[in-house]
């Protein structure tokens, strides 16, 4: 939250700021979804402890909220290899789609949520240009995934069958 000065009065706005803690879940919104995120203190045979799910939750939040890339997350956070790897365990697991039905559930139940009004992005319906209708439904495709794994050796194979 920043100030600006107008004369002598000051008005408060709301800057979105990255680092901005007011962005992060409440500890009733913690609440509701905590439960999916079992942590155990380390235990007496020593290691490094796992860092608790909150903060690598909130890191990850915080990507997804800004647009930022991973290397950018602010040092407040867990480290970015902790909260990209949690994030890809959660969501093969599918753990990040439960925790978003359950927190919209809750702002749907608070009525912060106003489906009379919904927005649909064109990026992904893409028609030719003046035409009626988009290409053919493709339906032979898996269901894809936020992450793609680039599978082992496909890439050295491609390289070496280059043409020299």
């Amino acid at each position: 939250m920043t100030t600006r000065s107008h004369g002598h009065q000051e008005e408060v706005v709301e800057s979105g700021s990255t680092t901005d803690s007011t962005f992060e879940l409440t500890d009733g919104q913690w609440e509701i979804i905590e439960d999916l995120f079992p942590w155990a203190p380390p235990g007496d045979e020593g290691g490094r402890p796992a860092v608790k799910p909150r903060k690598c939750l909130e890191g990850i939040l915080w990507v997804l909220r800004t647009g930022a890339r991973w290397k950018d997350l602010p040092r407040h956070f867990p480290s970015k290899s902790t909260c990209h790897l949690r994030f890809k365990e959660w969501t093969e697991q599918g753990i990040i789609e439960q925790v978003y039905r359950r927190l919209l559930l809750m702002l749907d139940e608070q009525g912060k949520i106003d489906c009379s009004e919904t927005f649909g992005d064109g990026t992904f319906s893409s028609a030719k240009k003046g035409a009626n209708r988009s290409g053919q439904l493709v339906v032979a495709r898996e269901p894809r995934s936020c992450f793609l794994s680039m599978q082992t050796g496909s890439r050295s194979r491609s390289i070496q069958n280059l043409p020299t």
